[in-house]
């Protein structure tokens, strides 16, 4: 699955999850998830690796993309926790972490791509 799938996946997934594209966590999120489903192994280091990368793509700094990936998940958390609990696959007693988010977002693409 190229590049541009898994983005237009993740948008669609993103939007069912309540987070729309006028939020800027919108974006960096699809491109984070993206990056982390292309190498699992970003995931291990996401403030080192995963945040500082698409930061430069967006020229904004490592901690801007990580407060916007987070509230991306508030809003996920908020608008449909049902979705949120079937891509984790098991119930969620409180809100994933921004890392823990990416990792469901990123596994999501890749059981996709491998269908």
């Amino acid at each position: 699955m190229g590049e541009d799938t898994l983005s237009g996946e993740m948008y669609s997934l993103l939007l069912r999850l309540g987070v729309t594209p006028n939020y800027r966590g919108c974006l960096l999120t699809a491109r984070a998830a993206s990056l982390a489903a292309l190498q699992p192994q970003r995931l291990l280091l996401v403030t080192k690796w995963l945040y500082p990368q698409v930061a430069r793509e967006f020229g904004t700094t490592w901690y801007a993309v990580e407060r916007n990936i987070r509230t991306a998940v508030t809003i996920a958390w908020t608008a449909n926790p049902a979705l949120l609990e079937t891509l984790a696959g098991c119930p969620l007693a409180r809100r994933p972490s921004p890392a823990q988010f990416l990792g469901m977002l990123a596994n999501y693409l890749n059981s996709r791509s491998a269908a």
